[in-house]
């Protein structure tokens, strides 16, 4: 059998197991246990938050006749059918390659017909923001006097480009960016369960890689995996991510708070030369300098507490030689070449200069004010 990735292998097939959106999956439950079901809804958020497989659960769970918990049953003849991708009862529409006012009238004139398996008719539009005006004005006739048996479930990562004659019809739910803790239970799970060793600092840096994604972290814990063939560990953590080690940020920081300008590009240049991420190694730098400050203001918070011995010592010690405003500052300064250096022709470039900013700059007001 071909490998199925393990983003696939793991997409939550029921509420309860859904991420970091209880405040959406109770709503859903409830709804579906009352029978209180809306004729139109809007998932919104980010990517890899949920938004697609929530709305395939729901779509299954109105329709399942033994609905355990809120969630679809899986054993009766309605979710078995349900399950067969040639279905006609749920419709997954990308919006993207579908977004003419032609296909959104295709749909006005379908609705009309009734399910074949269950009580609804459930229609998917992912990515609905890229329709065209003409197909919104189209589809706001079919939102405002739906069928009886018809649901439509929009969901978008861009809720900004929506009509607000679209949104007002719908019931919203913003789904969030999920917690880094939560994240990395998630990905210890999907490792215990597939026999995968790991290290609790290489979970922690596939949880960061994440950002916030469920999907976008388990393709990083499952790239990992197959680097380092079944025992993760954090070096294979961060060769595959092209991060550098908490030292290497260290000695950085160290050459910028002593203004030390040859060491800084040095440790730059290291890091370069072996390869690392410049895009990794901006956004490290930023995450960095606020270790850092969280460190100085609360070394007794559960984040810090949860650092490995050693980090938390040279974050500790690195702590007490700059003041809050200096590491504001160094925050601003990293984060604010982070778009640019997705584009840039030559990242390294970039950093060095946002180096010598760091260096020159910060500081100098303070110092002119004591004056």
């Amino acid at each position: 059998m071909a490998y199925k990735a393990l983003y696939r292998k793991y997409r939550p097939r029921t509420f309860d197991e859904v991420v970091g959106q209880e405040h959406i999956t109770e709503t859903l439950k409830h709804q579906v246990m009352t029978g209180n079901i809306s004729h139109a809804y809007l998932f919104t958020g980010s990517r890899g938050t949920g938004k697609t497989s929530t709305a395939k659960i729901f779509a299954k769970a109105v329709n399942c006749p033994n609905a355990k918990n809120g969630s679809p049953c899986f054993e009766c003849e309605v979710c078995r059918g349900l399950e067969d991708p040639s279905n006609v009862d749920i419709l997954e529409i990308d919006a993207a390659s579908n977004n003419r006012v032609d296909e959104i009238r295709d749909i006005r004139e379908k609705v009309k017909f009734l399910p074949v398996l269950g009580k609804y008719k459930v229609y998917i539009v992912d990515e609905v923001h890229m329709l065209t005006d003409q197909a919104f004005n189209a589809l706001l006739k079919t939102l405002e006097e739906p069928p009886a048996h018809v649901i439509f479930i929009l969901a978008t990562t861009e809720v900004h480009k929506l009509p607000a004659t679209i949104l007002s019809r719908c019931m919203r739910f913003d789904f969030r960016l999920i917690p880094v803790q939560t994240l990395m239970e998630l990905v210890r799970n999907i490792y215990n369960n597939e026999g995968i060793k790991y290290t609790e600092e290489a979970l922690k840096l596939i949880a960061l890689a994440g950002e916030g994604s469920c999907r976008d972290t388990i393709s990083v814990a499952d790239c990992v995996a197959s680097f380092s063939q079944g025992n993760v560990t954090t070096e294979a953590t961060q060769k595959v991510l092209g991060t550098s080690d908490t030292e290497e940020y260290v000695k950085l920081f160290d050459a910028i708070i002593n203004k030390d300008v040859g060491k800084a590009l040095t440790v730059l240049q290291e890091n370069y030369d072996n390869g690392k991420n410049m895009l990794v190694f901006a956004k490290n730098c930023t995450m960095h300098a606020r270790n850092l400050l969280v460190m100085k203001n609360c070394a007794d918070s559960e984040e810090m507490q949860s650092l490995a011995v050693t980090t938390k010592q040279e974050l500790l010690k690195q702590c007490q030689t700059v003041d809050n405003d200096s590491l504001m500052e160094y925050m601003k300064i990293f984060s604010s070449i982070e778009a640019e250096l997705k584009y840039a022709l030559s990242p390294k470039t970039l950093i060095e200069t946002a180096i010598v900013i760091a260096i020159s700059e910060v500081g100098e007001d303070q110092k002119k004010n004591e004056k």
